[in-house]
């Protein structure tokens, strides 16, 4: 009956430990999966704001263009998190907002890419304009230059024709 515990308890063991890198990757799974729900919440929320900006616009209460200029000032300054940011890209591809970087606002950067060769703002336009979605690709944080693995969600917000996306670091 000894053996047997013994036994018992070594494939308890063994399987416990064995199990451990399986259990580290569900929790990193699910802490992906937490971010991946909250990034498309943000965007979500950000899209309805800049709905109630359009909704403005049908009203008569202003121009298009007016709403549009007021969606990107919002749109610009809005945050979430420590340091959670939204960005807009034209379906053309040319930037709207795209906070810290006012160099890069009204440049037309469709053919970006990142270190992987990846044209990050077509994959933007293409995910963004099918539904929504995420995309994975590589740039700096906000003041730094090194590419970082990035994942973010994007959506199209059609009453502006605009690709509304933010965000985060992994890896």
């Amino acid at each position: 009956m000894k053996r047997v515990l013994k036994t018992v308890r070594a494939v308890v063991l063994s399987v416990g430990v064995l199990c451990l890198p399986a259990f580290a990757q569900s929790d990193k799974a699910e802490s992906i999966s937490a971010q991946d729900m909250l990034i498309k919440s943000e965007v979500e929320t950000a899209v309805s704001m800049l709905q109630a900006v359009f909704l403005k616009h049908q009203k008569g209460e202003m121009t298009l263009e007016q709403a549009r200029k007021l969606g990107a000032d919002l749109l610009r300054e809005l945050r979430y998190g420590i340091d959670g940011y939204f960005w807009a890209d034209t379906t053309e591809g040319v930037n709207v907002v795209l906070y810290g970087r006012k160099d890069t606002e009204g440049r037309k950067r469709i053919e970006d890419r990142d270190q992987k060769g990846i044209f990050y703002v077509k994959e933007f336009l293409a995910t963004g304009t099918t539904g929504g979605g995420y995309v994975e690709y590589w740039f700096p944080k906000k003041g730094e230059t090194k590419a970082q693995a990035k994942r973010s969600y994007v959506l199209l917000f059609k009453p502006f024709g605009w690709v509304i996306g933010t965000g985060y670091y992994w890896k």
